[in-house]
């Protein structure tokens, strides 16, 4: 017996150890939201499916031991888990292989969670043994006999559930851990009275215009903005706490939301003085479920902002337009914002002349002060002089002049995954595989067809728009259609409204190609036969818990 428990706990620790890990990664990347890992669950059952033989086995071999006997049918229970062992190595091996693209990252609170389900597992083993004995309902030869086995297989097949349980079980702690990291930024931010705030918000653009912000901003003042795509309020406190320094004048921080109030929570934490809105549209619906939703909590930065504060507010955007309508007259902030334009004239600033081409983007800026200059920049598409009119209007506001700023915006470089140009040799990966939205979708495609050469698109589709999520993907479909000459598509089952939006459009069959991995279709696209410049765009990559 005791070899056979030598060899259940060979290969029940690393099962036990690799279910663990794997669902802890698909936690992490569903944001540690109960409701939102038990979503992924119901979607993705397919691919656990072997956890639920485990705990069926681990039942059935630690209850048929009260009324089996037969020493050889033990052993073959036993036979039979380690044989399951195998396959949930083998299986989450392989499930870790393919889950790379944003590794499971150990911060505290993951190793906080790890260890409370770790301790429910012993307790879950120990507790039952414990009392059976002190009732003395257990000899000890019955103990020895004990299907270790069985158990470590049933918690094993459990793991998806105890994620969920220690969260639960740890959410005192990490509420009193949070309050203490938040309490400590409000801290250091009462101690820069002079440090201006400006909040950065919107569907998409906040990550391209927050750096473009801090590009405009450093020709006159010393700035920090939230780096990378930190935009919660943990990703605020981290960049507070980390990186703020007295002599800072500005802070550009960036606030993202896949729930209504979590724009105004980062605002009750770092009080904007002014605040910028990108843009407005169909982004999280899964979460928000209503475009109306999404408009009031995007407009939370705006009612955060104090009188007299500056609210940017993106001109060409008709949700931000509709919301700003219900708004009007309750406070001065909503009737006279400083609106920026791409290119239709009216109050504050807009952009005319606007000359596109597969090098960059020139256009000319007419602020409400009657100044007006023209600038160059590296980015293409008729898309982003939107977001750098934005950043623009800020900096301008804040006393830099058009002039000043001419240099400066020729300097601006693409965000990384934002339509980030690379050039190898005669082919030019179009990189904007960061998530993916129904209005920048089409903009991509759009500047993928100004391209002079041979033009490719590679995306897997769009995901958490809810239910009208294959929708949206069928009208990209039709979009891209216009815009390209192959289109290859990356995953079969979601794929299937795009395939049928590209077909409705009349293209041509034999250039659409369907591949069950990236990698394949990125390869068949630099095979691709041609004389001319290859222009590939990478439009979407879903992340692992996709």
């Amino acid at each position: 017996m005791i070899i056979r428990d030598l060899i259940s706990l060979l290969l029940g620790i690393p099962a036990f150890w690799l279910v663990l890990r794997y669902n802890m990664h698909m936690f992490q990347l569903n944001t540690y939201m109960n409701n939102e890992q038990r979503e992924w669950l119901r979607r993705n059952s397919h691919l656990q499916w072997i956890l639920n033989f485990a705990v069926i086995l681990g039942i059935i071999r630690l209850a048929g031991r009260a009324f089996i006997s037969a020493p050889w049918l033990g052993l073959a229970g036993d036979i039979l888990i380690w044989l399951t062992f195998i396959v949930i190595i083998l299986v989450y091996r392989l499930l870790k292989e393919m889950n790379s693209k944003k590794p499971l990252k150990f911060t505290p609170r993951v190793k906080r969670m790890v260890a409370s389900d770790i301790v429910l597992c012993v307790l879950l083993f120990v507790l039952p043994v414990t009392v059976v004995a002190v009732m003395g309902l257990l000899d000890t030869e019955a103990v020895k006999a004990f299907p270790l086995g069985a158990f470590l297989l049933l918690l094993t097949g459990l793991q998806k559930i105890m994620i969920m349980v220690a969260n639960k079980v740890n959410r005192p702690i990490e509420k009193g851990v949070n309050n203490h990291y938040i309490n400590d930024a409000k801290r250091i931010l009462r101690e820069n009275p002079d440090l201006k705030i400006i909040g950065v918000t919107g569907s998409y653009g906040k990550t391209s215009v927050k750096f473009y912000l801090e590009t405009l901003l450093r020709a006159k003042y010393r700035v920090l903005v939230t780096p990378e795509s930190y935009n919660t309020p943990m990703g605020i406190v981290i960049t507070i706490r980390k990186f703020l320094k007295p002599t800072h004048e500005i802070f550009v921080c960036e606030m993202g939301a896949r729930y209504v109030g979590e724009i105004k929570e980062d605002c009750d934490l770092v009080h904007p003085h002014h605040g910028l809105i990108t843009s407005i549209g169909p982004q999280h619906l899964d979460t928000f479920e209503s475009m109306e939703n999404i408009q009031k909590t995007k407009f939370e930065l705006a009612d955060a902002v104090p009188d007299g504060g500056i609210l940017f507010l993106n001109g060409d955007n008709e949700y931000i337009e509709e919301e700003l309508q219900r708004r009007k007259g309750s406070r001065p902030l909503y009737d006279d914002p400083v609106m920026y334009h791409s290119q239709k004239t009216g109050s504050g600033y807009y952009a005319s002349d606007v000359v596109v081409t597969n090098h960059g983007t020139d256009f000319t800026v007419n602020a409400p002060d009657g100044e007006t200059a023209r600038f160059s920049m590296k980015l293409v598409g008729g898309h982003n002089v939107i977001n750098v009119m934005g950043a623009i209007a800020v900096a301008h506001e804040f006393g830099i002049s058009l002039a000043e700023l001419r240099i400066p915006v020729r300097r601006i470089q693409s965000v990384p995954h934002r339509m980030e140009m690379k050039n190898h040799g005669d082919v030019t990966i179009i990189d904007d595989a960061f998530n993916s939205n129904p209005i920048g979708s089409k903009a991509a495609v759009e500047t993928l067809a100004i391209m002079d050469g041979m033009r490719i698109l590679i995306t897997p589709g769009m995901v958490e728009l809810g239910e009208d999520e294959a929708e949206y993907n069928r009208k990209f479909g039709t979009y891209a259609a216009d815009c390209c000459d192959k289109i290859f598509l990356v995953g079969r089952k979601h794929t299937e409204p795009i395939k049928e939006g590209i077909l409705s459009k009349g293209f041509p069959e034999k250039n659409l190609e369907v591949f069950d991995k990236v990698e394949d279709a990125i390869a068949r696209a630099y095979a691709v036969k041609t004389d001319k410049h290859k222009y590939i765009l990478l439009e979407n990559d879903l992340p692992d818990n996709y």
